[in-house]
């Protein structure tokens, strides 16, 4: 095992950048008071065990499913865009009657806006630029600043207060809005 602090460091930004936990605060406040509540545990276990497979199995899957990341980044994207039309506009994409009793905390939370296409194609850019162990690393770092974000999002929410949530949520459903429009422009152009 070679640990390396610097590409520790490195994957650890890398990733923060990608997953943007604080990005999606107002989606989680938003999940939350559309479900009742979030399971920080299951959406945290759930995104590392999606994390850490497809940063094991991701080249495989998507090369079986004759799926290349470019169009998977694409699809990605595409939900990440309907996630912030839905934040921008205040309509309801994703509906909470259609899912299960207490699976908001995986579909969209932990998959795809906290593990989802950006980041696994991220995962997959890493594996070829660090040492895997090093990768793992930075993802265990960022799994417990994602819990401690989901674990205050109550308290998170009292701070910003009802107006601040609503500015916040708009700003940033613009900003996914973006973010999903670069990244299919990067993809197919």
């Amino acid at each position: 095992m070679h640990f390396n602090l610097k590409e520790i460091i490195s994957s650890s930004l890398i990733l923060f950048s990608v997953i943007d936990i604080l990005g999606s605060i107002p989606i989680i406040i938003d999940l939350r008071k559309k479900n009742g509540s979030i399971h920080a545990e299951q959406a945290t276990l759930v995104s590392g065990a999606i994390m850490i497979g497809f940063f094991f199995a991701g080249k495989f899957i998507l090369h079986l499913l004759g799926v290349d990341t470019n169009s998977f980044a694409v699809a990605g994207a595409l939900i990440i865009f309907l996630i912030g039309l839905e934040m921008t506009l205040g309509r309801n994409i994703f509906k909470a009657e259609e899912m299960q009793e207490g699976t908001h905390s995986i579909v969209p939370l932990a998959f795809p806006v906290i593990a989802g296409a950006g980041t696994m194609t991220t995962l997959i850019s890493l594996k070829s630029q660090f040492e895997e162990e090093n990768i793992i690393i930075s993802i265990l770092i960022n799994l417990i600043f994602i819990y401690l974000v989901l674990r205050s999002s109550v308290w998170i929410e009292k701070k910003l207060g009802n107006v601040g949530t609503q500015i916040l949520r708009k700003v940033f459903g613009v900003i996914l809005i973006a973010i999903a429009i670069k990244i299919i422009k990067t993809r197919l152009f």
